[in-house]
């Protein structure tokens, strides 16, 4: 299946952005403790927050061109915090990390979007506590918004985003720190990393695949520059040659929700085989109880009473794993129900390291033999992995140098593997325990030639048929769902690979950034999730939707240098996006919000439908009666006699259409009534079973009245509690105070910068005059008499008593008009206090 879409180069306008100084000044050293205490002093004036449009926010003001690199990947210099609604933008040119607050609201009634964001001005900007010289590539939040990570081709540093070191107004200075720089990005080490990203199921966990065919799992709590996991991927034989370019990886993605999917990680190599690495968990980070629970019983109850001794090994191999890694399983002494989540303890068998599961193979529907390596059927090389969980389904979307897009689906759940006979390397501290662990993970030889040797037959027997292998360790097939061309220009892919994302809405969509823009891609059909319907009526390819179209500049450089996808609180999808001129696009996806539609054949009853049915009493063919005989009109049946060739002729004709219709049709009543009376029976015991479940639901309806009715009224009194404590609060004094306007705020900041400034220079200049006063004053009238018979220097002047009774004056209308200053003041501060309360 195929969806081609052409598109055209498009262009975009933005809108006229506020003016604002360039953020460039700001320097990440302290200043001087005089000049400190000074900031600290206006600091503590509380500013006002203005609330304008995302797009017309001083941030984006001015044209300016992000620095990048041509490492062939797309960069992303934003991050989203769904937790406190704040979008983080990385400022290449100032080195600086921009915090915006933002709220959703509906747009205007004369406005021609159909979303509004606003964000909050001013805005916080976070400085690095030590220069970052390497280029900023993209970022990445962590999942309780606690930490940054800045990525470059030649480092990795991490910011705590709480941890300041210096404030001033809305500039922050936090602690930053290097990651992985020894192992990375030492001395001619000649490693490069791939791919990083955060752990999803962990706040401190951070994975990366580097170029040495190594990932490795670093606790940022514990240590940044040793990984606490690291796992050496060997996905051929030992000894025998291969193409370089297939053993080379590109991307990994941590698995979902399913069964064993959440402790796995898929890895993507450049000729697009995809390999599992089960189980893999991060030592500390929590798990849902349930979750472990329904694969542990999963693995007792199928695995361990399995006749094959190969699948009662693996699954015995996991137990252990399972309740060395969560301890609680085993303890009886919880009750259900009571503990929600278990913490995960590091564990490792001592005799296995984890088998790298793979290649995984490819089911085609509609080919009847094939082989589990055999080609992807794209062009060019794979770049980019994303996994999707929809509903039953684990969804793997692979993309290619060539503009494609493979998505296929796991035909089974990915179980664990070891490789007995291959000991990993413990790191263990004095008490013994594990700090970390080492494994070279390696294919299983015998299980690839199992795999090899398996061909499919059909769509629905093929998934069926896998069950066997995958209990006994051989990877799961990925089944083929779709390959969409998006039907780029040849030049759109040169500097920028695609990258994908997910909706956080929908999880049927996901979204393909690339150099010409963004498309939506939404999936109609999935295996499992549409298992009801019938498989050649529900095989719909993908639709893809060109949301966003760049066109391509003539350079080939990459249009957007961010890119995020949040939902705001009204259920929309919306994207925002950052130019390379640093400029800012809002996207709404409201019109590709719907869900993808259930896709149903009326004329195909399920297996649920076809036994709960209450069946038919009378048949439908009996009910409509026997078939009418029509007779021709004709005027020579009354000429014919019984004796006759054309009498018998004609009676023997009209005998048989009788007995065609008639006498047929009282068989099969007669046959009919006859079992009616146990067909009767059947059904009455069905409608009493029926009757008999309804009266106990019943039942319990009525046990649970009067529960619901208690827990109404205790509601209701605490509604009438909190009604109260609204009524007492609303009558404290400054539940009245009301906000001062923006005229009344200018108002109130100009008299407070004239009482710090102006006041400030009249009270000086009245000392400096009464101390020019005084002198004057105390001088003696001898010495001024002395003064006056000695000869006068030339080039000295002496002040008479005219100016001397000018300055008096001078001094006190200053006083004067000093007096009347504070007056005015005093009264303009009582009247302030009047209206605030």
């Amino acid at each position: 299946m195929e969806a081609a879409w052409r598109r055209q180069g498009g262009s975009y306008r933005h809108h006229d952005a506020f003016s604002a100084s360039s953020p460039s000044s700001f320097s990440s050293s302290p200043p001087h403790p005089q000049a400190a205490s000074a900031a600290t002093k206006k600091a503590s004036t509380p500013q006002a927050v203005e609330w304008v449009a995302l797009q017309k926010h001083p941030v984006f003001s001015g044209p300016r061109c992000t620095p990048t690199e041509s490492s062939g990947r797309s960069g992303n210099l934003a991050a989203w915090d769904a937790s406190s609604s704040r979008l983080y933008l990385w400022d290449p040119e100032a080195r600086c990390l921009h915090r915006l607050s933002l709220r959703f609201r509906d747009p205007q009634p004369d406005s021609s979007s159909s979303v509004f964001a606003e964000a909050a001005v001013p805005s916080e900007l976070l400085l690095p506590d030590i220069q970052i010289q390497f280029v900023v590539n993209y970022i990445s939040l962590n999942i309780d918004g606690s930490s940054l990570l800045f990525v470059g081709s030649g480092s990795l540093s991490l910011m705590y985003l709480f941890e300041r070191t210096y404030k001033n107004d809305n500039t922050f200075t936090c602690r930053t720190v290097s990651v992985a720089s020894q192992i990375l990005f030492g001395h001619n080490n000649g490693l490069q990393t791939l791919r990083v990203s955060w752990h999803p199921y962990s706040s401190s966990h951070l994975g990366i695949l580097s170029s040495d065919s190594v990932f490795r799992l670093f606790d940022l709590s514990s240590d940044l520059e040793r990984p606490e996991q690291e796992y050496y991927l060997q996905p051929f034989e030992p000894g025998r040659c291969h193409n370089a370019a297939s053993i080379c990886p590109v991307a990994f993605s941590y698995g979902g929700q399913h069964l064993w999917d959440r402790f796995s990680i898929f890895v993507l190599y450049s000729d697009g085989s995809v390999y599992a690495l089960c189980p893999v968990v991060p030592f500390g980070s929590l798990c849902s109880r349930a979750y472990v629970e329904e694969i542990y019983e999963d693995m007792n109850e199928f695995g361990l009473k399995s006749s094959d001794l190969k699948v009662v090994s693996n699954s015995r191999l996991a137990i252990d794993w399972l309740e060395a890694t969560f301890p609680d399983l085993a303890d009886q002494s919880f009750e259900e129900g009571s503990v929600l989540a278990s913490r995960a303890h590091p564990y490792a068998p001592i005799d296995a390291s984890l088998s790298l599961q793979g290649p995984l193979g490819k089911i085609c529907p509609g080919e009847e033999n094939h082989d589990f390596q055999s080609s992807a059927g794209c062009d060019g090389r794979a770049v980019d992995l994303l996994y999707c969980s929809i509903d039953k389904d684990s969804v793997l979307v692979t993309a290619w140098s060539s503009g494609q897009l493979q998505i296929d689906a796991l035909a089974d759940e990915v179980q664990p593997h070891w490789n007995n006979g291959s000991p990993p390397h413990l790191n263990v501290d004095s008490s013994g325990h594990i700090k970390s662990i080492a494994m070279i993970c390696e294919l299983n030889m015998r299980e690839v030639s199992t795999l090899k040797s398996s061909q499919s037959l059909d769509l629905v027997s093929n998934i069926s048929s896998t069950a066997d292998m995958i209990w006994v360790g051989c990877p799961p097939p990925l089944l083929r769902l779709a390959i969409v061309d998006l039907a780029l220009p040849k030049n759109a892919l040169n500097n920028c690979q695609l990258s994908l994302f997910s909706d956080p809405l929908v999880s049927e969509k996901f979204c393909c950034l690339h150099g010409g823009g963004i498309d939506l891609v939404t999936l109609h059909f999935l295996p499992f999730t549409n298992l009801s319907s019938a498989p050649d009526k529900i095989a719909k390819a993908p639709s893809v939707h060109p949301i966003l179209s760049t066109g391509i500049n003539a350079s080939f450089s990459p249009v957007l240098s961010g890119f995020v996808s949040i939902a705001d609180p009204y259920g929309h999808s919306l994207i925002i996006g950052i130019t390379s001129s640093y400029e800012c696009i809002l996207l709404g996806m409201k019109g590709w919000n719907e869900l993808p539609p259930h896709l149903y054949d009326m004329d195909t009853k399920s297996v649920d439908d076809t036994e709960n049915a209450i069946p038919e009493i009378i048949s439908k063919e009996l009910l409509d009666g026997p078939k009418v005989i029509l007779v021709p009109p004709s005027t020579t049946l009354q000429s014919l006699t019984a004796d006759s060739i054309e009498g018998r002729s004609t009676l023997h004709h009209y005998i048989k259409l009788f007995h065609e219709n008639y006498v047929e049709y009282a068989h099969k009543v007669y046959i009919e009534l006859k079992e009616h009376a146990g067909y009767l029976k059947t059904i009455i015991e069905d409608q009493h079973k029926h009757l008999h479940e309804t009266k106990q639901l019943l039942l319990n309806v009525e046990a649970k009245e009067q529960g619901i009715k208690n827990r109404t009224d205790r509601a209701f009194k605490v509604y009438e509690l909190l009604e109260q404590r609204l009524q007492n609060f609303k009558k404290l004094p400054g539940a009245s105070k009301k906000p001062l306007s923006r005229a009344e705020r200018e108002f109130k900041a100009e008299l407070e910068r004239f009482a710090d400034l102006e006041l400030d220079a009249l009270h000086s200049s009245i000392e400096s005059l009464n101390a020019r006063l005084k002198r004057y004053s105390q001088s003696s009238p001898v010495s001024s008499r002395n003064a006056s018979r000695q000869t006068p220097v030339r080039g000295k002047s002496h002040v008479s008593d005219a100016q001397t009774l000018q300055l008096k004056s001078s001094l006190q209308k200053l006083s004067s008009l000093n007096i009347d200053n504070a007056k005015k003041v005093k009264l303009i501060e009582n009247e302030l206090k009047n209206q605030e309360k």
